[in-house]
């Protein structure tokens, strides 16, 4: 059965909306790890429109799975990470002005620059995914810069129309899985997916861990949250 890691920014982003303590992205983990979560993943922005420095520090001492740190590839966030520790850094690509992550990082644009700030990293024991989209010249990048993991961005197949567009994603998403084991890399996936489409992904067996956030915390909102994290790993099964 795939692992599930359950993102916890949109606790976070409603906390912001008033600027007071509730609801607590701290309790949102817990509640999540009690559903059944493997992981806990936060996007720790470089503009702080949601996860604060003070969450990562002390969910860093409450989760008991993994905690996957998302980051810009800048070498600010890297202090952060190397002071704090999480056990995976996930770099992502990061514009001011969006609403949720577009697109996947440009690993073969800008090899150099990510191979060192990786090294830096792994020098502190820190484990590092790539969230990429699902194209070959990627995730080929991904392996030369000595990425533990790669993070497949599922959004196009998430956002696809009618049935021809999403089988294209979908075997998009077949072969880049496909072809980040056969280089050994561990292979996660991620961005919109929710309690209907991720049942097709499931038959692409190369996918390890599947990392959501919004379907859940909607769903959370009828149901509670330790239920919804665990509606949604029952799918997984």
């Amino acid at each position: 059965m795939a692992r599930l890691g359950v993102n916890v920014d949109h606790v976070a982003t409603l906390r912001q909306a008033r600027g007071g303590k509730e609801p607590d992205a701290v309790a949102a983990a817990v509640l999540a790890e009690l559903g059944g979560a493997d992981g806990i993943v936060i996007h720790l922005r470089e503009d702080r429109r949601h996860i604060q420095d003070r969450d990562l520090r002390l969910l860093r001492e409450v989760v008991q799975t993994k905690l996957d740190l998302e980051m810009a590839a800048t070498e600010e966030m890297v202090r952060i990470a190397m002071d704090t520790k999480p056990h995976l850094v996930t770099f992502v690509p990061e514009r001011r002005q969006e609403l949720t992550t577009e697109g996947g990082l440009d690993v073969a644009g800008n090899r150099e620059r990510i191979k060192d700030l990786i090294t830096l990293l792994h020098q502190c024991g820190i484990a590092v995914s790539l969230f990429i989209d699902p194209e070959l010249e990627q995730i080929k990048a991904a392996r030369r810069v000595e990425a533990d993991c790669i993070e497949l961005h599922t959004g196009r197949y998430a956002n696809a129309t009618g049935l021809k567009e999403q089988d294209s994603e979908f075997e998009s998403l077949v072969q880049a899985a496909r072809a980040a084991y056969k280089l050994e890399l561990v292979v996660n996936a991620g961005h919109g997916l929710n309690y209907r489409n991720v049942r097709r992904l499931r038959t692409i067996s190369e996918i390890v861990e599947y990392n959501i956030g919004h379907s859940i915390i909607a769903h959370a909102i009828s149901v509670g949250l330790e239920r919804a994290v665990r509606e949604m790993k029952d799918l997984l099964r």
